[in-house]
């Protein structure tokens, strides 16, 4: 009897201490000065960070500055290698080493959002890396439909510039790209998911005379419409015609970044891009897997802190995958091999032209 009590009173003393732990760990401290509470008080300093992007440089809204700031994190980011040792990753350095980083032929229309960031970051005391990450993820969650992604705060800025050549091109084939991104780490598969980021996208400086062309024809929304109408047959492009990396969109007033058309019809990635055209849960999953991985590339997740929780949560978006109005099943360019292209709606009506995204340039 004495054992058993033993045993009970053991029992009971560990339920209350992991009681009492799952409470430490569920509570929240008050922001000073703020109305947010957070599990971690080093994240505290960060809703202020929000509180000003919002405000002053994305603007709460899904448009030209947010398709910018997850821009900016893949430029960053992507200046990193693997096998030769090379760049810092996600590290501000394109920020930090704006001369000569914003030079390089890849990150042509890039120096606006590096602008408006360098001063935020400055203001509250943030590293460059991490105001573009920050940014990024805030950005991505200004637009329904989107997952949430995490942000981790800490990273030290960059001591040296990431080296030119490290940031694909769209005019580039898909071996060559895929090699570089091999070369930072990621799969195939990684580098598709990581162009969900099209589907808010738009040209900046791809083609000057059409400024704010978008890559699908809902920018505003993160859908995946950018899946499906890359692999629509192309139509003559309005304006003065394919430039260096663009080719014939299916949708007037829509742009195709050559990458994106060459992806979507190449044997290495056909198929992963087709399975993302219908399946807006599992175009998030691996978007938000491979920017994870992006946003800590070069840096040691041990000395990071989580704060995602000062991410907005996005709103849920309404769009279900369709062709746009006047395009049916008969208009795609079958590529994947091994699976026919998913049965789609049609959008009733005429066919539009797609509005460019305001504040494009």
């Amino acid at each position: 009897m004495a054992i058993k009590s033993f045993l009970a009173s053991l029992v009971t003393v560990v339920a209350l201490f992991q009681a009492s732990q799952a409470g430490v760990v569920k509570r929240a401290v008050q922001c000073r000065g703020t109305a947010h509470t957070a599990a971690n008080p080093a994240c505290c300093s960060w809703f202020r960070v929000l509180d000003d992007l919002q405000k002053n440089v994305l603007f709460s809204e899904c448009g030209e500055a947010s398709h910018s700031a997850l821009r900016i994190v893949f430029h960053d980011a992507i200046g990193f290698s693997k096998t030769k040792n090379f760049g810092g990753g996600a590290d501000g350095s394109i920020i930090m080493f704006d001369d000569p980083e914003l030079g390089y032929a890849a990150n042509n229309g890039i120096d606006e959002i590096a602008d408006d960031l360098r001063p935020v970051a400055d203001a509250h005391g943030k590293s460059y890396g991490d105001i573009i990450q920050f940014a990024g993820a805030v950005g991505v969650a200004n637009c329904a439909g989107a997952p949430r992604l995490k942000f981790l705060a800490g990273r030290p800025n960059a001591t040296a510039p990431a080296p030119d050549g490290t940031v694909p091109d769209p005019f580039q084939t898909v071996p060559v790209i895929l090699a570089r991104m091999k070369d930072a780490g990621f799969s195939p598969e990684e580098m598709v998911a990581l162009l969900a980021s099209h589907t808010i996208a738009a040209a900046d400086k791809v083609d000057e005379s059409i400024p704010g062309t978008p890559f699908d024809s809902t920018p505003d929304v993160f859908d995946t419409q950018v899946f499906i109408e890359t692999q629509l047959r192309g139509l003559t492009f309005p304006g003065t015609g394919p430039h260096l990396g663009e080719v014939a969109s299916g949708l007037v007033g829509e742009m195709r970044l050559q990458s994106d058309h060459n992806f979507a019809r190449d044997d290495a990635t056909s198929c992963t891009w087709q399975s993302l055209a219908n399946n807006h849960n599992l175009m998030n999953q691996r978007f938000s897997a491979a920017m994870d991985k992006l946003a800590v590339l070069g840096q040691n997740v041990n000395k990071l802190i989580d704060c995602s929780e000062v991410i907005p949560v996005p709103k849920t978006t309404t769009v279900t995958p369709h062709f746009p109005a006047g395009k049916t099943n008969a208009d795609v360019e079958q590529a994947c091999a091994t699976a026919a292209f998913p049965k789609l709606p049609t959008l009733p009506g005429p066919p539009k032209a797609v509005q460019p995204v305001p504040g494009g340039t």
